[in-house]
């Protein structure tokens, strides 16, 4: 178990317990990424967490895959599944390059706050790419904690530093734009969904040819 795992096992325990303004951040996600669903779609769910955002929208799909590098995430998820009786969630403790996951077999991949948290994002948005069929909608919103200096964004800094936490990258809206349409996708709206951090909503579609 790396060090990435290890501390997200730890945050499972109280990874539900957030402020009213990061509800409501969520509420906009899960709002603007069920425009993009209907009962036809196979949706994977990259960093689903304890599955706040994936046991809101599998109503609206056939069967949603939720994945997590941490463990303990995984098992909150699938309480909450059961507590809540949904049959069309696949929870997996793995990560989004395991071979197991069916190349050109998603209509819609969404990340959600996890693409600042990568230290390889290119390489990600590259096996979202070959995940998806043709036309999938890639969907990301992401805390940009360079777009505006905070006292948070200095202490993610330092706690990066010194390895307490996770790798953090301190991204620019303008980079995590050009990171998802630079060449895999073409994007079809983005939106400021909340301010402190700044986080950026992006929905994209993959690209026909390259």
């Amino acid at each position: 178990m790396d060090k990435a795992e290890k501390f997200w096992d730890r945050a499972a325990k109280n990874s539900d317990e957030k402020t009213e303004r990061y509800d409501e951040a969520y509420i906009k996600i899960v709002d603007r990424i069920k425009k993009y669903l209907s009962p036809d779609k196979i949706v994977l769910d990259y960093g689903c967490g304890t599955g706040k955002i994936t046991s809101k929208i599998a109503g609206d799909v056939k069967n949603i895959y939720g994945i997590d590098i941490s463990s303990g995430m995984i098992r909150k998820a699938k309480g909450k599944a059961e507590y809540l009786n949904i049959t069309n969630i696949n929870f997996l403790h793995t990560t989004i390059f395991d071979d197991k996951l069916p190349t050109g077999s998603f209509d819609m991949i969404t990340a959600i706050n996890i693409l600042h948290l990568l230290e390889d994002r290119g390489k990600t948005v590259k096996r979202i790419y070959e995940l998806l069929k043709p036309g999938g909608i890639f969907i990301s919103s992401t805390a940009c904690l360079s777009e505006k200096k905070s006292f948070l964004s200095l202490i993610v800094f330092f706690f990066g530093k010194t390895g307490i936490v996770p790798h953090v990258k301190n991204l620019k809206f303008s980079q995590l734009k050009n990171l998802v349409s630079d060449k895999y996708f073409e994007i079809l709206e983005t939106e400021k969904i909340a301010e402190d951090p700044p986080n950026l909503f992006i929905a994209s579609r993959k690209k026909q040819t390259l």
